[in-house]
């Protein structure tokens, strides 16, 4: 059965379509949104290899040609050079502006692809077709593009919303076990943000989910994109709530910054590790319940995830440095830092005044623990 959540944002409303199956359907969902039957379809050469032929004959079944573009795969893809490649390839292709491109990718391919569509002749329509768990849960929804820097994760890039998604819940059987596992640190970042229900959720549904359960992946991918729906047609452009979004973040991206956006660390991971320290220095604040943070790191052990600094492989930066890079956050406003902490599992709010004393001390606990 598909699930569709819709994401209501005026004269730019889009559905995301979430179930098993959706690839072979790919042609059936895209055609009524097509000014001419062709697609582009920008895509990394993991995915490609497995789906890239599934997906072009679903689209030519319907009667919908198409052309592909393909990637390296890898977090190092979402740069300057291959935002270029990516454009240029789309001019060259004479792509127009009422023309459908198609990512079809992880979270990196999304957020390209995304940026490209919203630059290239000041803005193309674009579907998202997410093969991987974070991207499903996170990325593919809510408009949010871009590529790296040197200085930091996504600070270059647009909002520009999809017209429409298509999760694919079969696609995941494909994942390596990390892979899955990272996407699944953005799940329990829902969680712990603004729903305790679906935190205890998890708890008793989450082994079963990565063991392979269809149905529980369609209701945990379901209930996610519904959670973030909710949160973006309320502030699509971050000035507000959307910042909750962002539990685990700060943390998260100056680690990914660290350990160079390698394979080091997956950003899935970064995150649950972020919403650990996170849920840490609220409770040194005396912020939210001294059990919480245990709570959280038991639940991601049973999962068999990262949770500690101590599970990252390779030199880190000290306490200072971490610090350094969490000052290039696009939370950062007057120069100080803006943390998602939280009172209890489930109740996340921005937090302006961090103690960051306390941060310090929460980082280098967890370095000593190295």
């Amino acid at each position: 059965m598909m699930e569709t959540v819709h994401v209501a944002l005026g004269d730019r409303a889009y559905d995301v379509r979430i179930g098993a199956g959706l690839l072979a359907d790919a042609g059936k969902h895209m055609v009524g949104l097509l000014n001419r039957p062709r697609v582009w379809i920008v895509t990394e050469e993991r995915v490609a290899g497995l789906h890239l032929t599934a997906l072009q004959a679903a689209l030519s079944a319907a009667g919908i040609e198409s052309d592909a573009l393909i990637l390296p795969p890898g977090e190092a893809t979402k740069d300057w050079a291959h935002l270029t490649r990516t454009v240029e390839w789309l001019l060259a292709q004479r792509v127009e502006r009422k023309d459908v491109v198609v990512a079809f990718g992880g979270g990196v391919i999304g957020d390209l692809v995304g940026f490209a569509a919203a630059i290239l002749r000041r803005g193309v329509r674009f579907v998202q077709m997410p093969t991987s768990l974070l991207a499903q849960v996170d990325s593919s929804v809510g408009g949010k593009t871009g590529i790296n820097s040197p200085h930091g994760k996504n600070l270059i890039g647009a909002f520009h919303q999809p017209s429409l998604v298509l999760a694919d819940i079969d696609v995941l059987g494909t994942l390596a076990p990390r892979d899955f596992l990272a996407g699944y640190g953005e799940v329990v970042k829902y969680g712990g943000l603004g729903s305790l229900d679906f935190f205890e959720w998890l708890e008793t549904n989450g082994p079963a989910l990565a063991a392979g359960d269809v149905g529980l992946r369609t209701e945990a991918v379901r209930r996610s994109v519904q959670m973030k729906a909710d949160i973006v047609e309320r502030d699509e452009t971050e000035q507000g709530d959307r910042a909750l979004l962002n539990l685990g973040h700060t943390f998260g991206h100056a680690l990914e910054a660290a350990t160079g956006y390698s394979d080091r660390l997956l950003h899935g991971e970064g995150v649950a590790i972020g919403c650990a320290l996170a849920f840490e220095t609220s409770a040194r604040m005396g912020l939210m319940p001294q059990e919480s943070p245990s709570r959280f790191r038991a639940h991601l052990a049973e999962m068999g995830m990262k949770r500690n600094l101590s599970d990252i492989a390779g030199d880190l930066p000290d306490a200072a440095g971490l610090i350094d890079l969490m000052g290039q956050d696009k939370k950062v406003e007057a120069g100080k830092i803006k943390f998602v902490l939280a009172r209890e599992i489930g109740e996340a709010f921005v937090c302006s005044e961090t103690d960051l004393d306390v941060v310090r001390d929460v980082l280098d606990e967890g370095l000593s623990g190295r």
